[in-house]
């Protein structure tokens, strides 16, 4: 098992979906639907980032060595709206003006400047397009990629300090990620994440990312 998506896995259990559910306003089910089909579309979306160039790599790379160094997980279940209130996105903002106040990187948990960053100008549209397949509205969707974001990024700053990996390592480990992800959900072809992710946002992005959720639906992946 690859250690991104172990670390993921053991993160994102059953008590935090529900906690993001209620975050966004949405039920445990449907949300976990739509984390089974975000969670490789930003895993993807990263692989193609750091494999397109090696300026790519070498972005990510001092963004995690910068930003997140993993320790976002360690109060994971206040961050995404647990026992005590002020989760969610409040606990998000808040968290962030806690970090700026005592001089720390409030970019750890800037979900919406990750997702600038690593889905451009096709967020709107995979937003969307997890609302079509998993009953969400696209409002609870973009919250919900909002919440995932810092999560992943988290993830990976782990596993980047216990594998002490440098820019080009970061390549080759996102790079197994993507492909382990496309083997393992039924009917992906090979290379299928980068295809949907290099496609124009000409509207069709959506329709291609809700028939994704169909694919992933009965993988387990998540």
């Amino acid at each position: 098992m690859s250690q991104l998506l172990n670390v993921l896995r053991q993160q994102l259990d059953p008590q935090t979906v529900s906690s993001m559910a209620n975050s966004i306003g949405a039920d445990p089910s449907s949300t976990q639907n739509a984390v089974s089909t975000a969670l490789p579309l930003l895993v993807g979306a990263l692989s193609r980032n750091a494999t397109s160039s090696p300026q790519g790599a070498q972005a990510l790379d001092a963004a995690l060595e910068r930003d997140h160094d993993g320790s976002v997980l360690d109060d994971l279940s206040s961050l995404l709206g647990g026992a005590g209130g002020g989760g969610g996105l409040g606990g998000l903002l808040g968290m962030a003006g806690d970090l700026m106040g005592g001089g720390g990187s409030s970019k750890a948990l800037d979900g919406a400047g990750i997702l600038k960053h690593v889905l451009g100008g096709k967020q709107s549209s995979i937003a969307r397009g997890i609302a079509q397949a998993t009953g969400l509205s696209a409002q609870q969707s973009s919250q919900l990629l909002g919440l995932l974001a810092p999560v992943v990024m988290g993830a990976l700053g782990k596993v980047k300090r216990e594998q002490q990996l440098g820019p080009d390592g970061l390549a080759s480990q996102l790079e197994q990620e993507r492909q382990q992800l496309e083997e393992q959900a039924p009917g992906m072809s090979q290379g299928g994440l980068l295809q949907l992710l290099d496609r124009d946002d000409d509207g069709s992005v959506a329709d291609d990312v809700s028939k994704l959720a169909k694919l992933l639906g009965g993988s387990g992946l998540f």
